[in-house]
């Protein structure tokens, strides 16, 4: 049986990062994926000389999704309307049109809107915090569990990432981070995340890794060549990024489920 997953990002690129390899592997096993994204990320940052003369970066970022979502197999592609919000606390989160800002039922609304035309199965959004404290992150979250009540969406998982399993990672394979790479610091991601104990649900998605590889590179403006993700040999790449992580609502904490469909056959309340 075919089902219908939307996934919902804050800014392109997030949808690489995330659930590059949910919506690749989901895709490929016929069942229908639409990406829908709160803003057009227009406060990235972006090196000299990447946009052509009087290309906006907002232009650029749309197009690198698009390629992104063809990457990965997306059937469909919606932004929601809105400004990227910048960091927390910068000017920008009150800019007019900001998503941080967005009047949530409207919001929720718009959303809504597309879980109704395509009878959504699963939405996938973001944990409470958003992963690391971003407004728009936050707003994910709270947006999406909103919409999902408003559509009847029967089965909601917050993305997040295993705070546990990267800092084990950088702990045991740090030796194998190029020597011209800056490496990261496994004591800085105590907040980052979720602890392994409150997740629910892992996605083995390293069948998929290389299409999820390339969907992050298609994000150029973001993630260039020379990024430490794209930099990682491809052994740790698959490590890192070859699982994905998500918190069923209404399920009970601990890792007891492997496939985002899987609830459907046992939804619980959210």
């Amino acid at each position: 049986m075919a089902y219908t997953i939307v996934t919902f990002h804050a800014h392109p690129d997030d949808e690489a990062i995330a659930t590059g390899g949910v919506m690749a592997r989901y895709a490929a096993e016929g069942n229908r994926v639409v990406l829908v994204v709160a803003t057009r990320g227009e406060h990235g940052e972006v090196a000299d000389g990447v946009l052509e003369p009087g290309e906006e970066l907002w232009q650029r970022r749309v197009v690198e999704t698009e390629r992104a979502a063809e990457i990965l197999g997306v059937q469909r592609v919606e932004f929601l309307g809105y400004r990227d919000s910048g960091m927390m606390g910068e000017p920008t989160n009150d800019e007019p049109e900001a998503f941080w800002s967005a009047d949530l039922e409207e919001a929720a609304g718009r959303l809504a809107a597309i879980l109704e035309d395509e009878g959504a199965d699963v939405l996938t959004a973001y944990d409470d915090h958003g992963g690391y404290g971003h407004p728009d992150h936050i707003q994910v979250h709270r947006v999406g569990l909103r919409a999902a009540e408003l559509a009847g969406t029967p089965v909601v998982y917050e993305s997040t990432m295993n705070r546990d399993h990267i800092v084990r990672l950088l702990r045991e394979r740090s030796n194998e981070i190029p020597d011209d790479v800056e490496r990261p610091d496994p004591d800085d991601f105590g907040e980052f995340g979720t602890p392994e104990a409150l997740i629910t649900t892992s996605v083995d998605v390293r069948d998929f890794v290389e299409k999820k590889r390339a969907a992050m590179a298609a994000h150029q403006s973001q993630i260039d060549e020379n990024h430490f993700f794209l930099m990682m040999p491809a052994d740790a790449f698959r490590e890192a990024f070859g699982y994905e992580w998500f918190i069923r609502r209404g399920a009970a904490p601990g890792i007891s489920e492997h496939d985002l469909f899987e609830a459907l056959s046992h939804p619980q309340p959210r």
